[in-house]
């Protein structure tokens, strides 16, 4: 697919190279891979079942990041992070992620978030994707550090990996 994109630019290119007076460019777009790490305007899955996260799925509308609460400025395994949703601003956890994971880390098709209020319990009730079991010793840590209570979050999850 690539290659075809490829030589349909190339097609394009050389008569646009005439016409600018004969010269060539060697590269015109960008073909680097999508970056794969939760950054700001980021699109993740809602996997609770809080009314909120099932109405932005269904419209085909998915929440985007607006900022993630860690040093860094990118996300990882039990970051919380803020989210546009829906015209509203939401607290949420990451709790799988498609980039490249430490070891004993599981790799997950799509960026999974679950949506939780300010005091740190989740919006909905249960939780459809399994998730890492690492998350329950991270948000632990979390929880003592911070005083938020994010082992709700755990008690409502179904499935381990």
């Amino acid at each position: 697919m690539a290659l075809r994109i490829l030589k349909t630019v190339r097609q394009v290119a050389q008569p646009l190279a005439v016409a600018l007076g004969g010269q060539q460019t060697q590269q015109l777009i960008h073909t680097t891979p999508a970056c794969c790490e939760i950054r700001k305007l980021a699109r993740l899955r809602v996997v609770d079942n809080s009314d909120l996260g099932k109405k932005a799925m269904a419209e085909g509308r998915p929440p985007r990041c607006i900022h993630v609460y860690n040093k860094r400025g990118v996300g990882l395994i039990g970051d919380k992070v803020l989210v546009a949703i829906k015209g509203q601003m939401k607290k949420g956890i990451l709790v799988g992620l498609k980039q490249k994971q430490k070891p004993k880390q599981p790799k997950f098709d799509s960026n999974n978030l679950v949506l939780i209020d300010d005091n740190g319990s989740p919006l909905g009730t249960r939780i459809h994707v399994p998730i890492p079991t690492i998350l329950r010793t991270i948000l632990k840590e979390k929880t003592l550090a911070k005083g938020a209570d994010y082992t709700k979050v755990l008690a409502i999850a179904s499935r381990y990996v």
